[in-house]
């Protein structure tokens, strides 16, 4: 085998795209794949590395090690989370967002909230966390707080808990009987309501 075919990720025509593409995509895809049918403990930079058709130190290359990996991971998925929670200001409507987004992207969704596998200094997941609190926030500010009560922290609290909870149970399977066939996102709404009553 040649040093090109060997190394494929560092071979590309004057004035072309690497040939593989974009690298760090195929990497981040093949580590969502894996995590969400074996979760982040099945997670190998070598075995990513086979996936994508790479070098086995082509991964390393984007992301250092599994650490920079799930970090970047995470930090996608709080991006993703502030723009869905973001383009709202109805409470109710920013927890069934979230928990859309959970049921979309549950591969992100496990990995953001496992601090013990983040790099939690890094600066793109730190900025992309900031993003999607804020976004939170505003959700739960927007309430008046004759509906909320005078302490709109601990209400975000309240509205976290619920959203996280229940879309936690809802990808562990554990509301598959409670749920049965109707929509997730109107079980939660209608939770939300008995939380936060409209006047």
């Amino acid at each position: 085998m040649s040093r090109a075919q060997s190394q494929p990720e560092k071979t590309r025509a004057p004035g072309r795209p690497y040939h593989h593409g974009d690298l760090r995509r195929a990497i981040l895809a093949a580590a969502l794949d894996v995590i969400a049918a074996d979760g982040p403990s099945a997670l190998s930079l070598r075995d990513l590395a086979r996936r994508a058709g790479v070098s086995h130190a082509a991964p390393a290359h984007h992301f250092k090690d599994r650490t920079g990996l799930l970090t970047a991971i995470a930090a996608e998925g709080f991006g993703l989370l502030a723009a869905t929670v973001g383009e709202v200001t109805d409470l109710k409507d920013a927890g069934v967002r979230y928990v859309r987004f959970a049921r979309e992207y549950p591969a992100h969704f496990q990995v953001m909230f496992t601090p013990e596998l983040l790099r939690a200094d890094d600066l793109e997941l730190t900025t992309a966390r900031a993003l999607a609190s804020e976004a939170l926030r505003g959700a739960v500010s927007a309430v008046p707080p004759d509906r909320r009560g005078g302490d709109a922290r601990l209400a975000g609290i309240a509205a976290w808990s619920l959203a996280h909870g229940f879309a936690t149970l809802l990808l562990s399977h554990n509301l598959d009987d409670p749920v049965g066939d109707q929509d997730p996102e109107n079980v939660f709404r209608d939770l939300a309501s008995m939380l936060f009553r409209s006047p």
